[in-house]
């Protein structure tokens, strides 16, 4: 079930006697534990009755024992058992003491779901895995790992235009003043995640304050990563062979005081997108951005059509040589005492040269 039908349900028929929790997306996680704790737990109980356990700590057979013992401090109990994929076995083998063990496990899970504790709700939470990618595979490990969980909530990455849903609708409840093109910057800002949206909206709520509309030069200053979005437009300056520009977004970066070194793993990112999008014969931003999170990479729209400019600006030898100073700079940096500006001005000297 969804995060929605999950709340939806506990509204209706109170909570289950235990719940799987899958995916790697915070922003409903937290909002559906927030209201978890307020169904089962009475105010003067919430110190006492929310127990969280890691089980890349202690087994889940142990686990299982706690939350089968009745509480002397609390009537109503929550069991957050957190590091779900830490119970299942890393590899098959027919007579391994793992799977001895994990078999010992999931019995004491089933006897326990036969009979669960009155008043006692288990949450098992695997948020290390998400369900696209490399991730996908371990996730599906783990449900039927956990298969005699019946309930299980699913935690998926919220898609682009969820995302801008939900940034709309916590700007429209904060009453902040933010125009399409700044909702866009904070947007590819935060990758589109939910939770950083949240964060990110609140701080610029608390900052700006409801009587004037927030400026794209604040969201640079005040959000994390907005350096990213300079070294896009480093980029931009770099396919047009604008070495004047070049220049003077360097000069910005190192009195804002970036760190070279991390400003330049984003170029090399950005070039290794754009060469790994050409190699693939990819044509647009559409395709772009579904290749990429087939890959488990997600990228959000203005990202992926970031990539595609480069791609057009940069033909495939160009990008090859980009690739090859980058390696270069990146040497140089780490050269003893190296003076960072200087190498990187050689750098875009190098890809500017006619």
């Amino acid at each position: 079930m969804t995060s929605d039908q999950f709340l939806a349900k506990l509204k209706k028929d109170g909570p289950e006697a235990a719940y799987l929790f899958l995916g790697s997306e915070s922003y409903e996680r937290d909002r559906c534990r927030r209201t978890l704790i307020e169904a089962v737990l009475p105010p003067d109980q919430r110190d006492d009755g929310f127990t969280r356990l890691d089980l890349d700590q202690l087994p889940l057979a142990a686990a299982i024992d706690d939350a089968s013992s009745m509480s002397l401090f609390a009537s109503q109990r929550i069991i957050w058992l957190a590091s779900a994929e830490a119970a299942v076995p890393r590899a098959r083998s027919s007579a391994s003491e793992d799977d001895d063990s994990a078999s010992n496990d999931i019995d004491v899970l089933t006897s326990y779901l036969r009979q669960p504790t009155p008043g006692t709700v288990l949450v098992i939470d695997c948020a290390r895995y998400d369900f696209e990618g490399e991730d996908k595979a371990k996730l599906e490990r783990v449900q039927k790992f956990f298969s005699a969980v019946p309930a299980v909530v699913e935690f998926r990455a919220y898609s682009p235009e969820a995302a801008r849903a939900l940034a709309q609708r916590l700007i429209k409840e904060k009453k902040l003043q933010l125009g399409l093109a700044e909702l866009a910057l904070l947007i590819d800002i935060t990758s589109g995640d939910a939770a950083r949206l949240a964060i990110e909206i609140e701080k610029l709520s608390l900052y700006a304050g409801t009587e004037r509309k927030v400026t794209a030069a604040e969201i640079s200053e005040l959000v994390a990563d907005a350096h990213s979005s300079t070294i896009f437009a480093l980029v931009a300056a770099l396919g047009r062979s604008d070495r004047a520009k070049a220049l003077e977004i360097l000069d910005t970066l190192s009195r804002e005081g970036e760190y070279m070194p991390l400003a330049l793993t984003f170029l090399a990112t950005q070039f290794r997108m754009a060469l790994a999008a050409r190699s693939a014969g990819l044509r647009g931003a559409n395709q772009i951005q579904a290749h990429f999170t087939k890959l488990g990479a997600r990228i959000w729209p203005d990202r992926a059509r970031q990539i595609e400019q480069t791609v057009e600006a940069f033909p495939k030898a160009r990008l090859e040589k980009a690739m090859g100073r980058v390696f270069a700079a990146d040497r140089d940096l780490r050269d003893a005492r190296p003076d960072d500006r200087i190498v990187m001005e050689e750098m875009i000297l190098a890809l500017t040269a006619k």
